[in-house]
């Protein structure tokens, strides 16, 4: 899978693009990301990228041109142009349903903004999907898209060195939030591992760990019990 980061900052990726599962999938070609600064597009000496916003307000705007530019060219590279990504409070939220369609995408390109954000004539005329990582502002985009890449690789096979791995997880195929999970040593400072867990009774485990998530899920999320159908009944 490829991802394009289109963006003022790519020194911003080095050191995470350096680190974890993220480097061993690019070290074994199953995953290519690609950095591209938007001023190397931009007109002049001074490669002008921004400039202040018509009516008055506030920091500036990152100009059409260059970010046009930049997006066109990059998309003329490879096989096909991808799904263009624009990272912005305004957009859709990021959930894990979300994070299961882009995996599907063969190519992503991530436009990263930066100061007050775009000229809006960049979202009207590239028409990007707008996504959100949540109801709060970072500083530029550069983050979010990191945060996107970091959960899509999951799902892409081969990354997670157990393929069962991902299913698991919060949010994914259940719908719930994940179970409680230990490790050793059976007892630290009065806290014991549950018997359950011990005894190697793999059916007692399931239904145990079911119970947990569902537990968990109705005492800290229960919005995610309503959307998935599941019956309050379950859980007492």
């Amino acid at each position: 899978m490829r991802f394009d980061i289109l963006t003022l900052f790519p020194e911003m990726f080095e050191s995470y693009l350096g680190q974890g599962h993220l480097k061993l999938a690019i070290e074994r070609g199953l995953v290519d990301i690609q950095r591209h600064n938007f001023r190397e597009f931009a007109p002049g000496i001074r490669r002008q990228v921004d400039d202040r916003p018509f009516g008055g307000g506030p920091g500036m705007l990152l100009m059409c041109q260059p970010v046009f530019d930049c997006v066109e060219a990059v998309q003329t590279q490879g096989n096909a142009p991808g799904r263009l990504l624009m990272m912005t409070p305004q957009g859709r939220k990021l959930d894990q349903g979300m994070v299961e369609e882009l995996a599907r995408e063969p190519r992503l390109l991530l436009l990263c903004g930066r100061y007050e954000g775009f000229d809006d004539r960049i979202r009207q005329g590239l028409q990007p999907i707008e996504i959100s990582v949540g109801d709060f502002i970072c500083n530029g985009g550069e983050v979010p898209a990191m945060l996107i890449i970091d959960t899509v690789i999951r799902l892409i096979p081969g990354v997670l060195g157990d393929e069962t791995s991902s299913r698991y997880d919060s949010f994914s195929e259940s719908g719930l939030l994940e179970h409680p999970q230990f490790t050793r040593p059976r007892e630290f400072r009065g806290m014991a591992v549950p018997d359950v867990l011990i005894g190697g009774d793999h059916k007692k485990i399931t239904e145990w760990q079911r119970e947990q998530s569902l537990q968990r899920t109705a005492e800290r999320r229960s919005d995610l019990l309503e959307n998935s159908g599941t019956e309050s009944a379950q859980i007492e």
